[in-house]
């Protein structure tokens, strides 16, 4: 067989025929190589589908958007071992405390440092426990959260609380992020109290986060509690991941916005926020 000769079975007899005249003839036609490169992306696009779900290179939505805001437990969006951490036993909280307190102390070894020096000597114990505290919000029950304080009033102009605090870890480097979020809501006849607007900011900030998400759950969670007419959050960081290490942009923040209902729908409402938060 000639090393110019086609691997691949031929789509006709004719055709056949014609390759094994030219070949005869001394005349050598380069391999079609379409059919391989078809292959190759074929193949590509089967890897793209079974890594990120579509052949567009996007990732499945996210839980925040595919599962309802509260869980049938009152949890909500909890992450995979949440209700074994409410349901654990002091003697496991306990055993899970110190699980967490060994992988830092290979951590710090690894690291090159000396973990029995007196400065390190219990690092690894505070460290677990910091990281529990930093976590707290995957075990907060929303119930427990809001309790009683959803009132029944005929209010129907916006409410804002503005400046709350907020410190979250970044789910990327286990950084944290730290800022201010302004939440909004127009009532439907239903108002909450206050400081559960600050309380709400507090359960999603204590958990892995990225502020994008951390801005449309709070956002999601007060619409499913209250069905207003409409839901706004706008959320000001400094993130650490990009503070301190990376790019070391020191003078840099982030700010994200999500809008729901008529603060979405009508642009007179969302100007009349973003001016009261003395933004345009």
């Amino acid at each position: 067989m000639s090393e110019y000769s086609n691997p691949l079975p031929s789509s006709s007899t004719s055709k056949g025929s014609s390759e094994q005249s030219d070949r005869a003839n001394g005349i050598h036609a380069p391999s079609s190589v379409l059919p391989l490169k078809r292959a190759k992306l074929n193949s590509g696009e089967d890897s793209i589908r079974n890594n990120f779900g579509t052949p567009l290179q996007t990732r499945v939505a996210s839980p925040c958007t595919l599962n309802p805001p509260i869980d049938f437990d009152g949890l909500s969006w909890p992450s995979q071992g949440a209700r074994s951490r409410i349901e654990q036993t002091p003697e496991e909280a306990k055993a899970r405390e110190l699980r967490i307190a060994g992988a830092v102390k290979t951590i710090l070894s690894e690291l090159g440092e000396d973990v029995d020096r007196e400065g390190l000597l219990e690092t690894p114990e505070r460290y677990a426990r910091a990281m529990l505290f930093f976590t707290k919000g995957y075990e907060d029950n929303i119930r427990d959260v809001i309790k009683r304080a959803v009132f029944e009033e005929n209010h129907d102009e916006m409410v804002i609380v503005r400046d709350i605090e907020i410190y979250s870890l970044c789910e990327h480097h286990l950084v944290p992020f730290f800022g201010k979020a302004h939440i909004a809501y127009i009532p439907n006849k239903r108002v909450l109290g206050l400081s559960k607007l600050a309380r709400l900011a507090e359960m999603y900030a204590r958990r892995f986060q990225v502020q994008e998400r951390l801005t449309k759950q709070i956002a999601m969670a007060l619409s499913e509690i209250l069905k207003p007419r409409g839901v706004a959050v706008v959320l000001e960081a400094t993130h650490m991941c990009m503070v301190s290490r990376g790019v070391q942009k020191t003078g840099s923040s982030t700010t994200t916005s999500c809008m729901l209902g008529c603060f979405r729908d009508q642009q007179k409402t969302r100007e009349e926020f973003l001016t009261l938060l003395g933004r345009h």
